[in-house]
């Protein structure tokens, strides 16, 4: 075997590998919260040893890291690519993934913690949303929505409904209908929704 195809099998199996602790990691966050979360946990129910795991990621924290990036990479929408019609789906998309929305809300519930490792990515992160909901409102709108309010009033408050949606839905799923509310609030902006 050539040199190059040893070295591409190789790569695909640690990225493999890397793909599946990954995954482990957000089941046993999902289940324990960041702190309850242990490596050896982590690495168990991928069948590694600690150690083995510390060869794909080094701390907790790049493991917690590449977590959230590896989430938003599923969820992602190009910045200048947003339109509130597409929020509808993805709030939808959401609700047949209860795993990782519960993943995410304990994380960004513990991130408001001082010193908590995902605290500066949920800060940048809500940041970068606010400003792309901000420009999808103003392309929608112009400078002012029918309700009165700026592209820069209704964005905080847009992320806000859809968070605040995600986590009476992940306690009370039978009772709240996540994208049904969802829809109800973007009426109240003047959005036609089916």
């Amino acid at each position: 075997m050539p040199y190059g195809d040893g070295m591409s099998a190789r790569t695909t199996r640690s990225e493999e590998r890397r793909a599946e602790i990954v995954r482990a990691a957000l089941e046993v966050i999902a289940e324990r919260g960041y702190r309850g979360a242990s490596l050896a946990a982590v690495a168990e129910r991928v069948g590694l040893t600690q150690q083995g795991l510390l060869h794909h990621f080094p701390t907790k924290d790049a493991l917690l890291v590449t977590v959230l990036k590896e989430r938003d990479q599923w969820d992602a929408m190009p910045h200048n690519q947003w339109r509130i019609d597409l929020l509808c789906s993805l709030v939808e998309y959401n609700a047949m993934r209860p795993g990782i929305i519960q993943t995410f809300s304990a994380l960004l519930g513990e991130s408001v913690t001082e010193g908590h490792p995902a605290r500066s990515y949920f800060t940048d992160r809500y940041r970068q949303v606010r400003a792309d909901i901000t420009a999808a409102l103003r392309t929608e709108y112009g400078d002012r929505l029918p309700n009165g309010l700026t592209p820069e009033q209704t964005a905080p408050l847009l992320v806000a409904v859809m968070d605040g949606l995600q986590y009476q839905w992940l306690l009370d799923p039978e009772s709240v209908d996540m994208p049904g509310a969802f829809r109800d609030f973007l009426r109240l902006l003047g959005e036609n929704v089916d």
